[in-house]
């Protein structure tokens, strides 16, 4: 197998600040870069970095200024500052685990294109990034020697949208962290005096992006809280863009009491507000994959999901399904949920079951072989 140098965009490891994507990029490429030391790996950062990242020897860090805060700066890193770091670093090949590519690199580029969320609601986010991911996505779907995706669902929606060849996507599923496993009973009553003073409660994870549909469930949960007091919602999540669905639904609300709001916690906090709680309100009506969802099987936390986008492939026989434009049928979700223990152990019991088979190890060794496909290394 010949030495290849893989250059690698990086820059969403941020340090305490991991989302999904960076999540992905952080647990894909610490395994890769260990499982392959015949090859170097060219990390090409935005802005200084954290020295954790730099997982191995055979990893060269680059900081390529400048940091990518707006599609006016995407524009200049990804067409100007990044092929001229590419042929700097004499990179044979590159990967983006955000699906951003280089229309001006002429090397093999790979795309990890999560989802096509701003295609579908375009409405979703502020008009300068609508803009931009629609107007460049298509082109770098085109550009991408090969892509790589999360689910099947978004592999139909690339394949139709962007008219990409299907045996060019290969679907690679999201991993769970090691730390997600169930409460003992002891730690989910301390949950529960941490968070909601004793009282059982509803989750709601992921950061306040509209398409979390945090309006609706917010709607939902007010009508579940006239004739169940003792149940609060917990929602755990850093603020992306402002909402102004969602403050209507906040605002409407008779029962804002029953509300708390955790803000966002790491890994092993997270690993506590999903395990003390009744389930997971996972009522997003986009989602690429739904990683939340994954962890709640994975800490004996059953689900409430939208029938929506990928959350039934990912979720199967473990999640009840709602519509999520339907606040009436949420609420119906959530009053079976906290009613009926023996549906619960049954959701609990197959999201165990299922959530075995999504590790970053399996990702990592998905995201590889699309990278040996796209370079043709035998």
């Amino acid at each position: 197998m010949q030495h290849m140098r893989i250059a690698v965009n990086t820059r969403l490891l941020l340090s305490e600040k991991l989302e999904g994507i960076g999540w992905f990029t952080h647990e894909s490429f610490r395994r890769i870069v260990k499982a392959h030391p015949e090859h170097q790996f060219i990390f090409l950062f935005d802005r200084p970095f954290d020295k954790r990242f730099v997982y191995e020897k055979n990893v060269e860090a680059v900081t390529v200024h400048p940091p990518t805060r707006h599609p006016l700066l995407y524009r200049i890193w990804f067409e100007y500052m990044l092929p001229r770091a590419l042929r700097k670093s004499k990179a044979d090949v590159f990967i983006s685990p955000d699906g951003f590519l280089s229309m001006r690199a002429n090397i093999p580029q790979l795309a990890v294109m999560h989802d096509l969320n701003f295609e579908h609601y375009p409405e979703d986010l502020p008009p300068a990034y609508s803009r931009y991911y629609r107007r460049w996505f298509p082109l770098f779907a085109k550009k991408a020697a090969r892509l790589v995706t999360v689910s099947n669902f978004s592999k139909e929606d690339i394949a139709t949208r962007y008219r990409v060849p299907k045996d060019r996507i290969d679907v690679v599923y999201n991993g769970i962290g090691d730390v997600f496993t169930p409460l003992s009973e002891k730690e989910k009553l301390a949950t529960r005096d941490r968070f909601t003073k004793g009282l059982p409660y509803l989750v709601c994870v992921g950061a306040m992006h509209r398409r979390k549909n945090l309006a609706n469930t917010l709607a939902a949960f007010d009508r579940l809280a006239a004739g169940r007091p003792d149940v609060r919602l917990l929602i755990i999540g850093e603020r992306m863009f402002k909402d102004a669905r969602m403050e209507r639904a906040w605002n409407a609300m008779k029962h804002q009491n029953h509300v708390v709001f955790a803000g966002r916690l790491g890994q092993a906090d997270l690993r506590l507000a999903l395990g003390g709680s009744e389930a997971l309100v996972y009522v997003s009506y986009f989602e690429g994959f739904g990683i939340p969802v994954a962890e709640a099987m994975a800490c004996g936390v059953p689900v409430i999901a939208a029938n929506a986008t990928s959350l039934p492939e990912v979720a199967g026989e473990a999640a009840i399904y709602c519509d999520p434009f339907n606040i009436e049928d949420i609420t119906r979700c959530m009053r079976v949920m906290v009613d009926d223990d023996a549906l619960r152990q049954r959701l609990i019991t197959a999201g165990k079951a299922r959530a075995r088979s999504y590790t970053w190890d399996r990702t990592a060794q998905g995201v590889w072989e699309s990278i040996e496909k796209m370079t043709a290394i035998v």
